[in-house]
Formats: structure tokens, C-alpha cells, sequence
């Protein structure tokens, strides 16, 4: 089915230019910088901005966001840790908002869904541009979605998560080992202004007896 039957989908909010800070507002604008298919939102990385014109497209949990543009059109699940900060969310114009509205579909397995390679082909193959390629709201609307039982869903979710966590152990431990080897190098750059020049010994050529 394309997604157009089974979700609403709108643009972000309409900022011109630059987003303004206000802290203090309660209301976080998310940007690209501010989310990865992988990571989700980075809440604390939002600025607070006080939007002006639209006040009716706040973020939900279980809305999707797709990047418009860029050499990826990922797509980033507002989950339950936006609930924890206690504020109000809004998306940059560089996203759209899917919010599904078919009771066969599960939020989460949409998500898993867009960001799969069957997905990433479509927006490859229906993005505009040279320098700067954009996926249009039509091309989105009718991308094509495989909407397997709700059990199976289910399932599927429940795999991508095992793997999600598995893969930030391994983000965890590579920057842990970077973190070592760092102190190390540290350590031993230390060590060169303390300690006295060591006597260097060479190898002389002398040419050979014939």
C-alpha cells in the first residue's frame, strides 16, 4: 500500500531563515543536527524557540520524522523520552511528519520500515537536485509499504531493537578503546617533556673491503 492510505503526512514548521532561540519557551525545535535513524532525538541538543504562525503541529509520540533532504532520507521515531522532557516539540522545515493512521500499522515497524534499503532505493531513485538532493511530499505520499500482520510486526520491532542495542554496545566500546589509547598516547607525550634525550645510536654505512 503507498503511505499515503496509511498516515498523514505534513511538512515541518515554517521557519524562515535561521531558527530563534528563546530559552525558556518550552518549546524545542528539532533539527537534523538533533537526529539520527540510529540515536532518535537528541532532546537535550534542541533549542527552545517560540514559533510564530502554526501552533497546531507539535510532535506526538509515535510521529515519524523523514529528512526532505540530504544524502539520506532517514527517518527518526519520536518516542517516549520526548513525554520525559516535559516540553513541547516542533520539526525543522527539513523534515516531514508521518503520523500513521491505519490500525494495522505500528509506528515503530513504519520507522524500521523507511529506513530499510527497499525504502532508501525509492528516495534515491525519486530525489530531485544535483548539489543538494529532496525528496517532494508526493514522492513520499506513494512510496510503497509492506504491512505484514500486527504479530509479525511485532516481531520485526522486536529483532531491530535487539540489534539497535547491540550496535550502540559496540559504538560504546569503540569509544572506549579510542578513549584508552588516547589516554595512552597522552601518557606517553607526557613522559618526552620529563624525561632526559636518551642517547640515539645510528647505524653508519662504511663502505665495504673489496
Amino acid at each position: 500500500m503507498q503511505l499515503k492510505h496509511l498516515a498523514n503526512i505534513s511538512a515541518g514548521h515554517p521557519f524562515r531563515g535561521k531558527i530563534p532561540e528563546s530559552p525558556g519557551s518550552g518549546i524545542v525545535a528539532v533539527q537534523m543536527k538533533d537526529a539520527s535513524s540510529l540515536g532518535g532525538v537528541a532532546w537535550a541538543d534542541c533549542i527552545e524557540t517560540e514559533p510564530t504562525g502554526r501552533r497546531d503541529d507539535c510532535l506526538q509520540v509515535g510521529d515519524i520524522l523523514v529528512a526532505a533532504r540530504g544524502s539520506r532520507n532517514y527517518a527518526v521515531l519520536i518516542d517516549d523520552s520526548l513525554t520525559v522532557t516535559g516540553k513541547q516539540a516542533i520539526a525543522a522545515p527539513q523534515f516531514f511528519i508521518v503520523r500513521t493512521t491505519a490500525l494495522q500499522l505500528l509506528p515503530e515497524y513504519l520507522y524500521w520500515f523507511l529506513n530499510q534499503p527497499p525504502s532508501q532505493r525509492y528516495f534515491d531513485l525519486n530525489a530531485e537536485g544535483t548539489l543538494t538532493k529532496a525528496i517532494k511530499r508526493n514522492a513520499l505520499e506513494e512510496i510503497p509499504i509492506a504491512v505484514p500482520d500486527l504479530a509479525r510486526q511485532q516481531a520485526i520491532i522486536g529483532l531491530a531493537n535487539t540489534l539497535q542495542q547491540e550496535l550502540r554496545l559496540i559504538e560504546q566500546l569503540r569509544r572506549n578503546g579510542e578513549q584508552m589509547l588516547a589516554a595512552i598516547a597522552n601518557e606517553l607525550a607526557a613522559e618526552l617533556l620529563t624525561a632526559p634525550t636518551p642517547a640515539i645510536q645510528t647505524i653508519k654505512n662504511t663502505p665495504s673491503k673489496e
